[in-house]
Parts: C-alpha cells; sequence; structure tokens
C-alpha cells in the first residue's frame, strides 16, 4: 500500500510518499521565510496554494510510480494555523476526488514521533517534542499518546524566533542564537517549570530586558538557550521518572540545535535510557510523516469518509486512540542502595537515631550548566525543608524532617512504608486527596508535582512527599495547575477512570473559584494547541 501525505500546519509545505513497509519513496518541501515579523495565517495559506499543486508531482515522479499506484492521500488535519489547515485540507479532498482514491486526515503531532520512531528504531520512548508551534512531552499509555507536560504558554520555537526578532537577529532565531550563545557566558535569568509543565513567555520577556539594557547578545543569547533547553529537558526527565521507560526520543524543528541534542543524551544516559532523534530531515514538518501515519491509521481504522475530513485547529495529541503500540517497557534498573531515582534526587536508605529513613540527595545535573544547577539545587532543597513542616502545620501528613543539609543539597527524612497512590486509588480515596490538597491551598502551599507517584497511602492516611517544586503562592491560577498536574498523572494510569477519579478529588477540594480557573484553563489555546 502507498500513502502520499500533504503537510501545511505552519510555514512548511510538504509533500510525501511512502509504502506500508515504511519506505520513504518521495519528500518533497518548500519553506516560507517572512520578509519581515512571524508567519502570517493567511501568507502561510497562500504559499501552500502555491507549492502543493507544485510537489506534487515532482514527488510522485521521484517515487517512480504513476498516480493509480497511490492507494490512500493523507493529510494534516491539525493542530495548526487555521487557513493553512484549509489549503491542506481542501488540496488533499481534491486530489482524492480526482484520483477516486481513500483519503485520511491525521494529527500532525502524533506523526512527528511515529516518523521518529519509524526512523530511529525506538519501540515506546518518551519524546520531547519541540517545534514552533508545540512544545510537548509525550509518551504512549492506556491506549494512546498521553502529554506528560506542555508549554503553559508559547512553544520554545515561537521564544527563540520572537527573541530574534525583537533583537534584530532575523527569522527564524533559533539557528542564530545557537551560533551567538557559542560565545556567551550565564547571565541569571528565571527558570519556570510548574510540575509536570513549562513557560517560556516570562524568560523571554527577561531576556528582552538583559538586553535593552546592554547585556551582550552573546550572553544573553547562551543564558536564554541553556535556561529553556534546561526546563524542557527537566520535564522529559520527570516523565521519564514517572513511567520508567527507558527510551528517550528527541523530535521537532527545534531538534537542530545541537546543544538541545546534547542536554537530552546526557540526560539520557545517566537514567540508562537510550536516546534516539531522527534524521534531521525528518525532525521538522514534512509530507513523508503524514504519509506514514495514514497508513497507521487507515489499517487501523480505515479511510475517513469526506464529511469527516474537516480541519481540528486545536487537535490534542491525547485525542487519538493509539491501537498499534506495544506497550511492553523494560523498566529501568536501580542500585540496590538507591529507593528511587527521580528528576531531580536520588532517594537512598538511611537511618536516624534507630530509625528507618531516607536521604533525598539533589545530585547534580550534568546536563545543566553549574550556574543554573547550583542555583536551583540549593533553593529547592531550602525551599523543601519549609513546605514540608508548613505542610504538616497545615493538617496535611508529611514525612518528619529530621535533618537540612545546604551544603550537601540534602534532606534526611522518615521513610514511608506505604503504597503509591496509583496502584491502589479508588473514588473514595480521590475524594480524600482532594480534601488534602484543599488543605495545602488554603495555606497557600503549592506542591508543584502532585502526581499519583508523590502521594502514598499508609495506615490509611495520605502522606504527600516530595515537595520538590513547591512554592507559596495565593494565586489561583497556580492552585488551578497544581491540581492540573495531577489530572495528567491520573490520565497515565487509566484515562477512562481518570475522569471520575479527578472529578471526586474536585468534589473534595471544594472551591468553585479554583475549579472555574481549571476550566478556564483548559479551554485556552495553552491546553488544546
Amino acid at each position: 500500500m502507498i500513502s502520499l501525505g500533504i503537510e501545511g500546519t505552519a510555514e512548511k509545505t510538504g509533500v510525501g510518499i511512502v509504502d506500508s513497509d515504511g519506505n520513504i519513496l518521495a519528500m518533497e518541501g518548500c519553506q516560507l521565510f517572512p520578509e519581515e515579523g512571524g508567519i502570517h495565517p493567511r501568507i502561510a495559506a497562500e504559499h501552500h496554494g502555491e507549492w502543493i499543486p507544485k510537489l506534487i508531482p515532482k514527488a510522485v515522479e521521484n517515487a517512480g510510480i504513476s498516480y493509480d499506484d497511490i492507494d490512500l492521500i493523507s493529510f494534516s488535519q491539525g493542530p495548526g494555523l487555521g487557513p493553512a489547515l484549509r489549503i491542506v485540507a481542501t488540496s488533499a479532498r481534491s486530489l482524492a476526488l480526482s484520483l477516486k482514491k481513500p483519503i485520511i486526515g491525521v494529527n500532525h503531532c502524533i506523526g512527528h514521533v511515529e516518523v521518529g520512531k519509524l526512523d530511529t528504531g525506538a519501540v515506546n520512548p518518551v519524546s520531547l517534542y519541540v517545534s514552533g508551534g508545540n512544545s510537548q512531552v509525550i509518551a504512549y499509555e492506556s491506549g494512546r499518546y498521553r502529554i506528560f507536560g506542555e508549554t503553559l504558554d508559547i512553544a520554545i520555537g515561537n521564544c527563540l524566533d520572537q527573541f530574534g526578532r525583537e533583537t534584530g537577529l532575523g527569522h527564524p532565531g533559533g539557528p542564530v542564537i545557537e551560533k551567538l550563545a557559542k560565545k556567551g557566558n550565564y547571565v541569571d535569568l528565571p527558570y519556570v517549570v510548574k510540575g509536570m509543565d513549562f513557560s517560556f513567555s516570562g524568560l523571554l520577556s527577561a531576556a528582552l530586558r538583559k538586553y535593552q539594557k546592554g547585556v551582550s547578545i552573546e550572553d544573553v543569547c547562551f543564558s536564554l538557550q541553556e535556561t529553556a533547553f534546561a526546563m524542557l529537558v527537566e520535564v522529559t526527565e520527570r516523565a521519564l521518572s514517572h513511567t520508567q521507560k527507558d527510551e528517550v526520543m528527541l523530535c521537532g524543528g527545534v531538534s537542530a540545535n545541537s546543544r538541545l541534542r546534547e542536554m537530552l543524551k546526557t540526560m539520557s544516559e545517566e537514567h540508562g535510557a537510550k536516546f534516539y532523534m531522527p534524521e534531521m530531515k525528518l525532525c521538522g514538518d514534512n509530507g513523508v510523516m503524514i504519509a506514514w501515519l495514514g497508513l497507521l491509521m487507515c489499517n487501523e481504522f480505515g479511510p475517513m469518509d469526506l464529511s469527516e475530513t474537516g480541519i481540528i485547529q486545536r487537535f490534542r495529541t491525547d485525542e487519538v486512540d493509539i491501537p498499534w503500540i506495544d506497550n511492553t517497557k523494560s523498566y529501568l534498573k536501580l542500585p540496590d542502595d538507591l529507593i528511587a531515582k527521580g528528576a531531580e534526587s536520588n532517594i537512598i536508605k538511611s537511618s536516624y537515631m534507630g530509625k528507618e529513613a531516607v536521604l533525598k540527595a539533589r545530585i547534580p545535573k550534568s546536563y545543566r550548566i553549574p550556574e543554573i544547577d547550583s542555583k536551583i539545587r540549593k533553593s529547592r532543597c531550602k525551599l523543601e525543608a519549609k513546605l514540608l513542616s508548613d505542610a504538616k502545620r497545615a493538617g496535611v501528613r508529611t514525612p518528619i524532617l529530621y535533618d537540612v543539609d545546604l551544603a550537601e543539597k540534602s534532606i534526611l527524612m522518615e521513610a514511608i512504608n506505604g503504597v503509591m497512590l496509583k496502584d491502589v486509588i479508588d473514588e473514595n480515596l480521590a475524594f480524600g486527596v482532594g480534601c488534602e490538597i484543599a488543605k495545602l491551598h488554603c495555606a497557600d502551599i503549592i506542591h508543584g508535582d502532585i502526581t499519583s507517584s508523590n502521594i502514598m497511602l499508609l495506615d490509611d492516611d495520605l502522606v504527600f512527599i516530595d515537595f520538590g517544586l513547591g512554592r507559596y503562592s495565593d494565586l489561583s491560577e497556580d492552585k488551578a495547575v497544581d491540581l492540573l498536574v495531577l489530572k495528567k498523572s491520573l490520565q497515565s494510569i487509566d484515562y477512562e477512570k481518570a475522569v471520575s477519579y479527578f472529578d471526586e478529588v474536585l468534589k473534595g477540594y471544594d472551591d468553585s473559584k479554583i475549579i472555574e480557573k481549571i476550566d478556564e484553563i483548559e479551554h485556552r489555546g495553552r491546553y488544546t494547541h
């Protein structure tokens, strides 16, 4: 079976032809480079309208096939720029009708992951997908690709491009920033990781202010790149620790950055995981990934009726059933003295005055530069110790604190020999979790990483552990995001039951203002694009 795929979600027009064995028969593309500013949706659409009719016959000729040999027309159904998507969908429908061939629309983001797996041989990785319009940490769980982490505002590619435009470096900004960063030194910039999500808008604003105050462009580029990429790698590391998979894959256009590749590879090796990245020509938007995903989807579900081929501008990665994945995991193996290897700490068996204890040692991360690494480890260690004590005062059970060593960035605390919430959760426990989170939030404590692995059940009590990403805040936004971290974690356990579990959490939480804020956040572009 041979599939022709058409891509055009943003500024790149692509046509690819692939057979059912994964052989790439043709790959053609053309990118729009705006004279000034960013990508205008209407101009992108006009670009696709001009180039799709040129690229299709070129791809067919280079594949050495005839139009009769094509068995399926695949196209990017979303997410992306509305006008651009409409041109792609219209082109695909016209081609399918003229050739009398079946048609199927596919999810652009999943296309990146699947073509990456095809090219690298990765089986079931945690994927960091980074591009101009998307920044997601994706892994397969419970029948779908789940988004374990994503941007809370703008994508990393957008962040770099905006910085490039505002400072006169041009568009796209990423390649120029990478080049200048090699000559720079670190200046302090905000590092924003909230649970399993990251935020780039504040970082971008701070970087621009540094430049406007006269800090050298090389220093700002270096610091912006190091900070942003460290945030991305940390969240990927958290997803790797949570899922215990042993493969990491980098995909998307920003994969072109050699420093990001180096950092993610280093993190993977520190965890004993295999690192993969597809050939660079397959990392950017292309028609091959659309053609290949079309074959996978059609093989499982059959082609679409024309009435189903409308665009989905905000097409979530986790809205698509993925039945072809082998979810067999090769779990990472830990040394005997390690209870757990987290994203930022090793949890080591210890003792205190004859009592069983654990030492949470914030280990240096070699993928981060020392200036960022030391700052994060020290500040998080100090703050976590205070949060543990204040949470206990708020009526929430937490491990007893025995000792804090800021020089070593470590905390010695009570060992909690319970079971993880993810292994025993039911609706009653979910309600109880909501009640406990409400106590934390009433004290303006943001846990920062409320996952089903960071809540333990011991002697019928819920025990909250790992306040490593915690902070204090009275903002409704921060409290709502805190709860959304838990929602994503529940979805990774059992997507079908996650809805009822989270409903029970909200019943126990019982704060209509925060619940309304959750709904608002979920309907923003950042959670749906």
